[in-house]
């Protein structure tokens, strides 16, 4: 192909018009203008976007903080370093263009280590701090659960990423999916991420949003900067502090950011992640289907080792028509002697029977009717006799008149008698009255809760008393000092000491 002069030139075609080039004429000629313009340069930059084909070749983009360049180095080439998401590194090369997209590109031929880049070092010093704090530790991750009801899906409502997962768990596992918009790019994203794990943790069990069993956190690939939203802090803090599982499925495969340190489970891919959120029904259908063949199988063996050993037990034990038939022939034989015996004990009886006949004769009924004659003799004998004394009995009523006198004379002796007793205890009733002495001219001295005194040296001078009469009941007060009484012997009237006080 030839060269292509770039300047303007002026058309021979009728017209005045400029000639116009092909697609490819153009693309090569400002290939071959940028080739030579440049040549081979010497760049230091920021590894991204690393990308190793199955041919072979690698695929990069080296970037500043201010714009990227994209390269390329091709299979069999001896590098330095291996190319590494976020190495800062320097590169040889030749500047080129790739006509088929119109991009130009750094064909790479030699790589150094230049350092660590800027993203690199705040995100590993990031991962530090949240290490030391035990974020990363497994022993706080938890497992997923085995068969969800409800899965949120945090991820951008209009990309391929929800597409595949809503397709994925569709196969699967039927369920519900609750989808959380949010933006997976830019500034905003990681307050968006966050703020959707805490309002799906904020979900109550029972509300009309139903709260998610799992969670997924899902975006596809792209380049350190559009996952860095990934790597921010308080996402990481919110993906850590979620009560519900959470599964991050955020780049491809070799992408890994932040927040897949912090989540319960790590996806490689989107699709991935529906994989571990979800069982497989037909699996689970297979499964419990093989199962119930297992247990068929296993209790078919069991019953038939069952059966096994019974009639081994069996074999060793005798066969009921063996037991049976020595009972059977010993009734048979007694059966037999029944008869004969029935009839020996018969003409035994019967023998019996006539011996006792024999015994009773006439003369055994006679004797009890010569004692019972006599007895009525008797009695006939002793009427007769008391017939003849009835006169007398008539003699012996005149005398009751002074029968009758004498039972009046003791009946009124032991009436007198109670009387006299009847007086006696009426004496006892009126000598143990308590108010008998009162009518003597005695009283009776009580304390004012009404215990009677029966000493006076239990009394103390002023305490307040009452004393009943025979008529009426007085209130006073004790005075002076008591005196002991009068000794044995002496005269009761001897006048009192000086000591003795007036009761009144």
């Amino acid at each position: 192909m030839t060269d292509v002069d770039l300047t303007h030139q002026t058309a021979s075609a009728p017209g005045g018009n400029a000639e116009p080039y092909s697609v490819s004429e153009l693309a090569f000629a400002l290939k071959r203008t940028l080739e030579s313009a440049y040549g081979f340069v010497r760049l230091r930059g920021e590894l991204s976007k690393v990308t190793r084909h199955a041919s072979g070749h690698i695929y990069l983009t080296i970037k500043d903080d201010k714009a990227a360049i994209d390269g390329v180095i091709w299979k069999g080439r001896s590098l330095q370093c291996r190319p590494e998401q976020g190495l800062e590194v320097i590169v040889t090369g030749k500047v080129t263009t790739y006509p088929a997209s119109s991009k130009y590109q750094l064909v790479i031929d030699s790589m150094e280590p230049a350092g660590v880049g800027a993203l690199l070092a705040q995100l590993e010093r990031l991962k530090a701090k949240l290490a030391a704090e035990g974020l990363f530790d497994p022993a706080r991750k938890r497992p997923l659960p085995a068969m969800p009801a409800t899965i949120g899906v945090i991820t951008s409502p209009t990309g391929a990423v929800i597409r595949d997962i809503l397709h994925r768990i569709r196969e699967r596992w039927p369920c519900r999916v609750v989808v959380w918009p949010v933006v997976v790019q830019g500034e905003a994203a990681a307050a968006q991420v966050a703020g959707a794990i805490a309002g799906f943790n904020a979900l109550s069990a029972g509300g009309s949003i139903p709260r998610p069993d799992v969670l997924i956190v899902a975006r596809g690939g792209g380049s350190v900067e559009d996952l860095w939203p990934f790597n921010d802090e308080g996402l990481a803090r919110a993906a850590a502090a979620s009560a519900i599982p959470l599964i991050s499925a955020v780049g491809h495969e070799t992408d890994t950011t932040l927040i897949d340190f912090v989540s319960d489970r790590r996806a490689p891919t989107p699709t991935a992640a529906a994989e571990m959120a979800t069982p497989v029904l037909a699996e689970l259908r297979a499964g419990l289907a093989d199962s119930q063949r297992r247990l068929a199988r296993v209790g078919g063996r069991m019953l038939e080792d069952r059966r096994n050993r019974l009639a081994a037990a069996a074999r060793g034990l005798p066969r009921p028509a063996d037991i049976l038939a020595l009972a059977s022939q010993r009734f048979d034989i007694v059966a037999g002697r029944l008869s004969a015996a029935i009839e020996r004990n018969t003409q035994v009886h019967a023998q019996a029977l006539t011996g006792t006949a024999a015994r009773f004769t006439l003369s055994l009924l006679e004797r009890p009717r010569r004692l019972k004659s006599e007895r009525l003799a008797e009695l006939s004998r002793r009427f007769a006799l008391a017939a003849r004394r009835v006169p007398e009995r008539a003699t012996q009523n005149a005398r009751l008149p002074m029968l009758g006198h004498r039972l009046s004379t003791a009946l009124a002796r032991r009436l007198a008698t109670a009387r006299d007793r009847l007086i006696q205890l009426d004496k006892l009733r009126l000598s143990l009255d308590p108010n008998r002495p009162l009518a003597l001219g005695f009283a009776l001295v009580r304390r004012p809760d009404g215990s009677i005194v029966r000493e006076g040296s239990a009394l103390k001078p002023g305490e307040a008393v009452n004393l009943k009469f025979a008529d009426v009941e007085r209130a006073a007060v004790i005075g002076g000092t008591s005196t002991a009484p009068p000794p044995r012997g002496k005269s009761a009237t001897n006048p009192p000491g000086p000591g003795q006080g007036d009761l009144f």
